[in-house]
């Protein structure tokens, strides 16, 4: 028994470093995009680290990149125990749904990316959150989530879109074209982000009822 699992613990320890490697490279690789479009335009390195950290994209990607890093060690600090907890995992698993489903419906069709961008785009926008959704079924404990939780997690895209908001109003950059005040009008973007939130609730309620029927006696 010890040694049959043994080679199952193994074998996860290297799918969540495989994961792990795969999260931060696709952060690393938009960053670097991102200087290099900066450099080229002569425009500010440190303004173009501010606007990588805009996209909800990025932060949530950082997010699941940070948890899968701390599930690889069983280190007891603070900062491990929180991205191990099953609470902050559904969280995290409903945010990069939401980044994988609202890219999918509201933004891939707007270009047509290559080369690096590609890559970058695939791995942020589609690889990683399939990733982390199994992630959380197979290794996140279950029967941990409830209704409170739900409304604990919309703080996360409710405090975003305040910030995103305001940022446009001062920079003119809203980032996405669905919340861009100066196109579309500040109803108009009010009612894009509030689908975008009941979205994001949607999926967190569905991630309850998963959580209920994952859950091991």
């Amino acid at each position: 028994m010890h040694n049959e699992q043994r080679p199952l613990g193994l074998l996860r320890r290297r799918c969540l470093l495989l994961a792990a490697v795969m999260g931060w490279s696709g952060l690393a690789i938009q960053q670097y995009l991102i200087f290099i479009s900066r450099w080229d335009d002569q425009a500010s390195l440190l303004g173009g680290l501010v606007k990588f950290f805009s996209f909800f994209t990025v932060l949530s990607n950082t997010l699941v990149a940070v948890a899968l890093t701390c599930a690889l060690s069983a280190r007891g600090s603070a900062g491990h125990r929180f991205f191990r907890n099953p609470t902050v995992c559904g969280g995290i698993t409903a945010s990069i749904a939401l980044v994988s489903i609202a890219y999918n419906l509201l933004l891939r069709h707007l270009w047509q990316p290559e080369g690096w961008q590609w890559l970058a785009d695939e791995l942020l926008h589609d690889i990683m959150p399939a990733v982390f959704i199994v992630y959380w079924c197979v290794c996140v404990p279950k029967a941990y989530l409830g209704a409170r939780h739900v409304l604990a997690w919309m703080l996360y895209p409710l405090v975003y879109f305040g910030y995103v908001l305001i940022r446009g109003s001062l920079l003119g950059d809203y980032v996405y074209p669905f919340i861009d005040i100066g196109s579309i009008g500040v109803a108009q973007a009010l009612v894009n982000a509030s689908g975008v939130l009941a979205g994001f609730v949607g999926i967190a309620l569905l991630l309850l009822a998963a959580d209920r029927l994952l859950k091991r006696p």
